[in-house]
């Protein structure tokens, strides 16, 4: 049996967060523009996407359904066990607070696509939806490759990989799940529950440029043959990724005409979140979908304020970053 281990609090001198100084030349900059970015499912009147739904074919509904689904189980687990693994070895407060806020807004993603079910669906088919979550070997599998490393966070070298796989989470993995809803809304149908896509999509934009900054960070940290070692890795878990991304890409769009076009997004982005890590692209790609790529823009879009809440909503009044913004 294990020797269950004691934690002295009475002997340690506990610190605050001290936000007056600044403790590296980004993360104060990640934490304003999180939190200039928040914004709930209640905000968005889904309900306009009733008449929408109604005119989809029966596969195109459970083609919406099923994608949504599997970015709740994502979001779960990135909020759950993903953003705390790294939490808990991540010892600057600054950080721990931006990647809480993160993990806040896991939460609030899953509770979205929630929010569209509970608008668009029967009671008996949400529940029939979740235990399509459970029983379905490729989205399990996904999860899986996932939380074996999430739950293996004890080491340096595991922290690193832990982020390297959150990394691959945030600006990958959703993009099967991403593609349809922003194809559709960039052709005038299911526009409200698009825009709660456009709005995850610019979190999770922030979510992977941050990590991947604190990945390569990390990464610096490790001698030569280490970092040959975790650069190995990387690329290893990415393949295994992939792999299982395209048969569950294939196994969601079949019959759609789309399978090809979401697998050559998948690559696309899994180069973007290489790039968010320090590393080489990886895959060639063909042009993205001119559709689904207009609805990638994390940049203001144009909408009545009182019809839809639109990412281009805000709480207060900044200058919009770029990429370069974000070059340290």
């Amino acid at each position: 049996m294990t020797k269950e281990k004691y934690v002295d609090v009475f002997n340690t001198v506990h610190k605050a967060v001290n936000w007056d100084t600044e403790d590296d030349d980004f993360t104060q900059a990640f934490w304003d523009e999180n939190v200039k970015q928040f914004w709930l499912p209640e905000e968005v009147p889904i309900s306009k996407d009733i008449p929408s739904w109604s005119q989809l074919s029966e596969s195109e509904r459970v083609l919406y359904k099923r994608v949504l689904a599997g970015l709740t189980l994502l979001d779960t687990k990135q909020g759950n066990d993903g953003i705390p693994s790294m939490m808990e070895l991540t010892e600057n407060f600054q950080r721990k607070a931006v990647l809480s806020f993160m993990g806040t807004m896991e939460e609030i993603h899953a509770k979205s696509y929630s929010s569209i079910f509970t608008t668009l669906l029967s009671k008996q088919e949400i529940n029939d939806l979740f235990v399509w979550i459970e029983e379905e070997p490729l989205l399990q599998n996904k999860a899986k490759l996932v939380l074996r490393q999430y739950k293996n966070t004890h080491t340096p070298k595991g922290l690193y990989m832990s982020m390297a796989t959150s990394v691959f989470l945030e600006s990958f993995l959703f993009y099967s799940g991403f593609f349809y809803p922003l194809f559709l809304a960039g052709q005038g149908k299911m526009i409200s529950s698009g825009e709660i896509i456009s709005l995850i999509l610019r979190d999770e934009s922030l979510h992977g440029k941050y990590i991947g900054l604190l990945a390569q960070e990390k990464f610096n940290e490790f001698h030569y043959d280490d970092k040959n070692e975790l650069k190995e890795k990387v690329y290893s878990l990415l393949k295994e990724l992939m792999e299982n991304e395209e048969k569950y890409t294939k196994l969601l769009y079949e019959g759609s005409g789309l399978e090809e076009q979401v697998i050559n997004f998948l690559k696309y982005n899994a180069n973007t979140a290489l790039t968010n890590m320090g590393f080489e692209e990886f895959y060639k790609v063909e042009p993205v979908n001119a559709i689904v790529l207009n609805g990638l823009s994390t940049e203001t879009k144009t909408h009545d304020f009182f019809s839809t809440k639109g990412n281009g909503y805000q709480k207060g009044i900044y200058e919009e970053l770029t990429d370069e913004d974000f070059i340290f």
